[in-house]
């Protein structure tokens, strides 16, 4: 079996593909099931976040497999495969871990160096393991890429190259301003209480907001946010509102931050320049057929499944080691406990040493300039506008609205372009290469050592066969010669397997030494059966839960096109 990759990214895909082609957390766990259920998958996680759309499988067969997997992909995404396909890319077996790798230490982000991938990362293998799709290689990999990730951010300076989403697209918004001149005695209105919202709720009150306000479905999540924000001692005032009563405080708000899981618009066109009319007093620009008030704001409490959406309370990082549970209405997309404070003082150290990226796009297409406003406005703004949504919750209609400055998530990756690469950046991508060696030289030895365990185990049965005859054939051997003899004759054995097997173990973890299994088994004459049952003996003595006693887990994992959790 080897590793398979087959995905999208803002990197291959337009941010319309990438929108259309969004998966909810149910379609992620159709997904998982239907690719574990495929003939060439045994085991599968899906990555999903704002910017990429990934499925990785342990496949037997390379092209079934990416055929399969781009199938799976269309018909869950809901985009046809004939469009889908322009934009996939694969990589397999060392290539795809190496990708893994260098997302979780934020080498392929649209903010390169952000650590919150790291906490997406976390939550697709969580979600494969409660799933039961996830085997011994995605596990292994997936774990495996956190401490990676984890060692990129505190053995380099890879988080000076860039920073969380949130604090750039402020940093947009501010044009040249720093974030805290611009910010200081605004009034704010975050939309959603989910886990990029918390963390924009977080980054505005230390940047010097005057007052944050939260809309969300569900009160009692702004309430708790707004509580910790209104106790973190940067002295903002905040307060809590449902959804219906956003369109009034936008009226009211200098800056609105919107990040929800809703399938639809929660502002149109029309929504802010009704908002801005009603601010400013004066007539706003008018959007043929832009009408109705906000159309989904029943998912707006799901979180943005985004590269940068996570913040993990432990380091800062994503710290796989920490704690970054949910409180069960977020779904998996979830970041800190809402009442975890600490994680909000962390991020708060993280923004007031985050380096200003500023200055904004070059000189770009008419086109491009109205959709991508990040240099300092020409005009007033009344209001502006973070969308950090995927699919967007903003109209893009928005840029067009007078006294309106609106950064998107296409306007951000479009920034993102030009921003500064830090020579950190070198650093971490000699760990990816290092760990990408280690990962496979270990994955190929640990390929082997079933074999070695049943070679092993065939010559132990020798000695007990030829010590029984022995006793047959001299009754009246006494038991300290009879002891004696089968010390030695055993250490014979284990003298003559030594070097064998040790070299084995070393020639099978080098490029290419797959096949010294395959040569064990003929020279040796040993049964595949036997080696099998070696495989799924340790297969289930790794399963969390074994040792628990969780006899049902035990039978998913002897089921073949089952992993383990």
């Amino acid at each position: 079996m080897s590793l398979l990759v087959v995905g999208l990214s803002h990197r291959s895909a337009p941010v319309s593909v990438l929108e259309r082609a969004a998966l909810t957390v149910d379609a992620q766990s159709k997904l998982l099931h239907d690719t574990v259920a495929a003939e060439p998958a045994a085991e599968a996680a899906v990555l999903a976040t704002c910017n990429r759309i990934e499925l990785y499988a342990d496949v037997d067969k390379f092209h079934a497999g990416v055929a399969e997997l781009s199938t799976l992909l269309a018909r869950h995404s809901g985009v046809s495969l004939e469009e889908l396909t322009p934009y996939l890319y694969v990589h397999y077996e060392d290539r795809a871990v190496h990708h893994l790798f260098s997302v979780a230490c934020g080498l392929d982000s649209m903010v390169v160096g952000e650590g919150q991938i790291l906490g997406q990362i976390k939550d697709a293998l969580a979600r494969a393991q409660d799933l039961h799709t996830a085997g011994r290689l995605l596990n292994d990999l997936f774990q495996q890429a956190l401490r990676v990730g984890k060692r990129a951010h505190s053995e380099t300076g890879i988080d000076r190259a860039g920073q969380s989403l949130v604090t750039f697209g402020l940093e947009q918004l501010a044009g040249r301003e720093p974030v805290e001149a611009w910010a200081k005695g605004r009034r704010a209105l975050v939309i959603g209480a989910g886990s990029m919202s918390s963390l924009a709720a977080a980054t505005l009150a230390r940047s010097g907001v005057d007052e944050v306000v939260i809309a969300n479905r569900t009160l009692e999540r702004a309430e708790r946010l707004a509580r910790i924000l209104a106790e973190g001692g940067t002295g903002v005032r905040a307060r809590a509102v449902r959804m219906d009563a956003v369109a009034a405080e936008l009226t009211r708000a200098d800056v609105a931050v919107s990040c929800t899981g809703a399938t639809g618009l929660v502002l149109t066109g029309a929504d802010v320049a009704a908002a801005v009319s009603g601010r400013t007093g004066a007539p706003a620009v008018t959007l043929p057929g832009q009408t109705g008030t906000p159309a989904a704001a029943g998912d707006a409490d799901r979180a943005c499944a985004d590269d940068t959406c996570l913040v993990t309370p432990g380091d800062g990082t994503g710290n796989p080691d920490g704690t970054d549970g949910t409180d069960g209405t977020d779904g998996p997309d979830s970041g800190p406990h809402i009442g975890d404070a600490h994680a909000y003082e962390q991020h708060g150290a993280l923004v007031d040493n985050s380096p200003s990226v500023g200055g904004g796009a070059a000189a770009r297409t008419a086109t491009a300039v109205a959709r991508a406003q990040v240099a300092a406005p020409a005009r007033t703004v009344a209001l502006a506008l973070l969308d950090l949504a995927m699919p967007r919750d903003v109209d893009a209609a928005v840029h067009r609205v007078e006294g309106v400055r609106l950064v998107d998530i296409e306007s951000l990756a479009e920034a993102s372009a030009d921003a500064p690469m830090a020579a950190d950046v070198d650093a971490v991508r000699t760990i990816v290469s290092d760990e990408v060696a280690a990962f496979g030289a270990a994955q190929r030895a640990a390929h082997i050592t079933p074999t070695v365990v049943a070679l092993r185990t065939m010559a132990a049965d020798v000695v007990s066969g030829e010590i029984a005859r022995l006793d047959g054939r001299l009754p009246e051997l006494g038991d300290k010669e009879r002891a004696e003899i089968t010390q030695t004759v055993r250490r014979v054995v284990d003298k003559l397997l030594h070097a064998p097997t040790v070299r084995v173990k070393q020639l099978a973890s080098e490029p290419g030494g797959a096949g010294y299994a395959d040569a064990l088994r003929t020279l040796f004459d040993l049964d595949p059966e036997t080696v099998a049952a070696v495989s799924r003996a340790d297969h289930l003595r790794d399963a969390p839960g074994a040792q628990a006693g969780q006899q049902d887990q035990h039978h998913q994992n002897d089921d073949p096109k089952r992993g383990r959790a």
